[in-house]
């Protein structure tokens, strides 16, 4: 039997108690099952994953068989107690005023709802959707109406829907952290529900974090108008669009107008300690490992000066 010293333990318990506060993760493919993103991700060394449970630009899709769900837990086991998060259809509409996209939008909320308990994930992520000219009261009216009847549809047992910051573009719902509030408090329940912000929209929507300064005040605004514990996820993309253009293009890391200290004060604020951070970033040269390599030394700088 191999034996470990009392120091060598304490280095291992510090490692993984440090990866498991930075919560690092990033949205893989399903293809060819669920299962095969899990197993993508402990190889990546990841502590937390975002998945489709479908395709995302499909109406309807066959039902998740018993043996991939089976499959699936399965591997998860393997992998350890870490956050998973699916993302809801691009084509979902809950603000939509048109009835019959409205109710289609329900009958596919609730469809990704009933998929995500049923692979036991801990999140669904959602776009509160676009008004197409009918405004943001009655928006947030339609969405909390959609939203509640899915509930209805659905019992909770476990995933809980995080309402996604968006860039702001066109008549999009969630670009301010105001909006997201007058969301959450219409649809009025608490336990089912939180929000998950994307940097890139954040900036995109006109929220600067780049500099010390910057990062406070809006750390200080998310706090007063929707508080840190209703935050549960987040997802760090840089922005290629500039500050307020909202642009909603995603770059890697360092890469974008963001820039790398503006991911280095999110990465070590101990009030996001232990949620999902997901990259949404492009991945062709497998910039996943690059980008979760980045973040970590950017957490270990700021650690260093401290």
């Amino acid at each position: 039997m191999v034996t470990t010293s009392t120091g060598e333990r304490k280095v291992r318990r510090s490692f993984i108690d440090e990866q498991d506060r930075l919560c690092l993760g990033s949205h893989l493919s399903v293809s060819g099952g669920a299962w095969k993103a899990v197993k993508e991700a402990q190889a990546l060394g990841l502590r937390s994953l975002q998945i489709f449970t479908k395709n995302a630009n499909r109406w309807i899709q066959r039902p998740i068989e018993q043996k991939e769900v089976q499959t699936f837990r399965e591997q998860r086991e393997q992998w350890g107690p870490h956050p998973v998060s699916s993302h809801d259809s691009y084509l979902i509409n809950l603000a939509s005023p048109k009835e019959e996209l409205f109710q289609k939008s329900i009958d596919a909320f609730s469809d990704e709802i009933e998929r995500a308990e049923l692979l036991g994930l801990d999140f669904l992520v959602m776009h509160p959707g676009a008004h197409v000219g009918s405004g943001v009261d009655a928006a947030i009216e339609r969405i909390s109406t959609g939203m509640r009847e899915c509930f209805r549809r659905v019992p909770h047992v476990k995933t809980r829907i995080l309402l996604e910051n968006t860039a702001g573009g066109g008549s999009t719902m969630g670009r301010s952290f105001e909006e997201l509030r007058d969301l959450l408090e219409a649809i009025d329940t608490p336990e089912r529900t939180g929000t998950c912000l994307d940097t890139c929209h954040m900036f995109a929507a006109g929220y600067d974090f780049r500099t010390d300064q910057g990062y406070q005040h809006t750390m200080k605004q998310l706090d007063t108008v929707i508080g840190f514990r209703r935050v549960f996820a987040l997802h760090l993309n840089d922005s290629r669009g500039d500050l307020g253009s909202h642009l909603d293009r995603h770059m890697n890391i360092g890469e974008g107008l963001i820039g790398k200290h503006g991911f280095e004060q999110i990465i070590n604020d101990s009030r996001f300690g232990g949620i999902p951070k997901i990259l949404e970033t492009p991945k062709e040269n497998d910039m996943d490992r690059n980008n979760l390599a980045l973040l970590k030394r950017l957490g270990k700088k700021k650690a260093a000066r401290k």
